[in-house]
């Protein structure tokens, strides 16, 4: 199989990203008045998959590459199921975000929406707990869908 692949010239789509966000990058995410908890959550889902899923050094300003922005724009919750007796069973988190990448005078703006689905229990409320998860999800969720952006975008640079 490793040579199948090897042979045939795959590469993850990771390789093709790093290649244009490069090692490191510097992440900036706008600070919503109304709810600056969703702000941070979003930062630290952002940093997260960097490091983890690109193997980037997240940095400051001065030391960076390149620079990921978000900025905010909405979020919803969304009932998608209830039971027999009318409660919400389970919900859907919609979180608008507008990702700009930056890297020498090269720009990418992007909207997404990161999705995510989760259960409650019946005559429950969105507790806390669940809502900063779902934020992180759908943060992760859309960082994921930027990410494959850049890499189809790395891509077909790379290949010209």
């Amino acid at each position: 199989m490793i040579l199948l692949l090897t042979a045939c010239g795959y590469r993850p789509s990771a390789q093709y990203a790093q290649k244009v966000i490069g090692e490191r990058v510097y992440t900036n995410v706008d600070v919503s008045l109304s709810d600056p908890e969703n702000a941070v959550l979003t930062k630290d889902a952002l940093n997260r998959a960097l490091q983890t899923r690109l193997k980037t050094i997240v940095t400051r300003k001065e030391n960076a590459e390149a620079m990921i922005a978000v900025v905010y724009e909405n979020i919803s919750f969304i009932p998608l199921q209830y039971d027999r007796n009318g409660y919400v069973v389970f919900y859907q988190v919609n979180m608008t975000l507008r990702f700009t990448f930056e890297k020498d005078k090269h720009r990418e703006s992007r909207r997404i929406i990161g999705r995510y689905e989760f259960p409650i229990s019946p005559t429950a409320i969105i507790a806390n707990d669940l809502r900063i998860k779902a934020i992180e999800k759908s943060s992760s969720k859309a960082l994921d869908q930027f990410i494959a952006y850049i890499a189809a975008k790395g891509y077909f640079v790379n290949e010209k």
